[in-house]
């Protein structure tokens, strides 16, 4: 079942990554309205993002949120802006909330180095991790074409596609093994050391994860040895660089898999924290294989790119990649979050469960979602840094819908209370949306869903 956190959102200003106390005074309703409604920019459709694209200006990072993973607009108006940004500032490469071996296999067939697959189709089919509608979907493959055709065109000056999550551990040695097979037959036998410490759990992180509890570090050291040594022998590779990069990024990912799995049972902040410190990780690695002032895409939910330091997780211990970019990288990252009124959404009732396209209700009432539909009800963009009135130093509620959704029952678990001005640098709101497309991939059934245990 998913896991509902609320998280806060503090005053003060937002390089600084200040935490303040958790506030619980009412809103001035009409007030905030009538703000929303002077200070925001209708967008009739996706052209009116220029405002947005000056607003980016030379930021190298550009992380872009959604209020789902099951929601059409918020991959469409993504692209959009991830294209406009690719052709006009160039920027290097999207990376997304997915498992890089699958992300891996799409960045080949961008850059026409992934002979088994003639279309884009062929390539996300393989994306079988519950939720597989997170990328296995119409809206993806529509991308993924754009991509390959700008590649085409620029082949000096290729865009990539990469994947921040962690869940990947049983691919990811799987690919090691592959690549040392052909290059590295020492390093092979260790990898196979680190495959056979696992191999008692079936490919089940879950088994895995509870027998840690038992024998906390089962596999830490083989993961963390493989590592070791791939990284020592790195100058030796000469198959690709690119391609040499991903195996020493899936052995970073056996050792924070293992770690990931071993905190997961303790259910405590630490998963969370070892998942985004993960992302971080990836993307710092990722920038500075792409070279100095390199500029990355990033696509995750709301709860990973929004600056978690302004929220009650704060209290929790918890941190997420939106908040580690601005401490590290600071003017050079915009936040950017999404959100809507109303409409309907892709998800599961369940863990695991089949996909399904659910209602989306109404925005609770005093809700951001809910402030926004009064303003006007057109989609509009925000930039949080006209909010300063005082009515904003208030929390309130902001929709968060994960994998797992009950719309008879978010109002009680799905709405996080928030400082938006904080949270992000500008906002984007749409008054109502539909499902996305899914693929239709029948899901791997062994395999621990992506996001798991918190949904999002």
């Amino acid at each position: 079942m998913q896991k509902p956190f609320s998280a806060i959102f503090v005053a003060g200003k937002k390089k600084y990554c200040m935490r303040f106390p958790f506030t619980r005074a009412g809103i001035d309703a009409g007030h905030a309205t009538e703000i929303l409604r002077d200070k925001s920019i209708t967008l009739h459709d996706k052209t009116d993002l220029n405002p947005l694209i000056e607003r980016i200006g030379n930021a190298n990072i550009v992380m872009l949120g959604e209020a789902s993973h099951g929601t059409h607009e918020y991959y469409t108006w993504r692209s959009y802006i991830s294209k406009e940004l690719i052709e006009k500032k160039n920027f290097n490469f999207i990376a997304v909330e997915g498992d890089w071996p699958d992300c891996y296999q799409l960045n080949l067939y961008i850059k026409s180095l992934h002979k088994e697959s003639e279309n884009a189709f062929d390539v996300l089919k393989q994306f079988n991790r519950w939720p597989t509608w997170m990328w296995a979907n119409w809206e993806i493959v529509a991308l993924t074409e754009w991509l390959k055709k700008h590649n085409q065109s620029h082949p000096q000056n290729k865009v990539g596609f990469f994947g921040l999550d962690v869940y990947s551990l049983w691919e990811s040695l799987y690919s090691i093994i592959d690549y040392l097979s052909r290059v590295d037959k020492t390093a092979y036998e260790k990898a196979l050391t680190a495959f056979r410490c696992f191999e008692p759990y079936k490919e089940e992180e879950h088994s895995y994860a509870l027998a840690t509890r038992l024998v906390p570090e089962i596999c830490e050291d083989e993961v963390v040895d493989l590592l070791k040594d791939i990284q020592r022998k790195i100058p030796s590779y000469d198959s690709g660089k690119e391609n040499v990069f991903s195996t020493e990024q899936n052995a970073l990912i056996a050792v924070n898999a293992e770690k990931y799995y071993r905190a997961m049972v303790r259910g405590d902040a630490d998963s969370w924290n070892v998942r985004d410190a993960h992302m971080m990780e990836t993307l710092e690695r990722l920038l500075e294989f792409h070279g100095p002032n390199s500029k990355a895409i990033i696509w995750a939910h709301n709860t990973h790119i929004g600056d978690a330091s302004a929220t009650d997780m704060a209290d929790e211990g918890m941190y997420n990649i939106g908040e580690l970019a601005r401490k590290k990288y600071n003017k050079d990252v915009v936040l950017v979050g999404f959100g809507s009124y109303r409409g309907s959404v892709i998800a599961g009732n369940s863990w695991g469960a089949p996909m399904q396209v659910m209602n989306v209700p109404e925005g609770r009432e005093n809700s951001w979602e809910y402030l926004l539909h009064n303003a006007s009800h057109q989609n509009k963009l925000l930039f949080m840094d006209d909010l300063t009135d005082e009515v904003f130093s208030q929390h309130i509620g902001h929709r968060a819908i994960g994998v797992v959704y009950h719309p008879q029952r978010e109002r009680y678990g799905n709405y996080v209370p928030s400082l938006l001005p904080q949270r992000y640098d500008a906002f984007i709101f749409l008054d109502e949306t539909k499902a996305l497309h899914p693929l239709h991939i029948h899901p791997h059934g062994h395999e621990m869903p992506e996001t798991y245990p918190f949904g999002m």
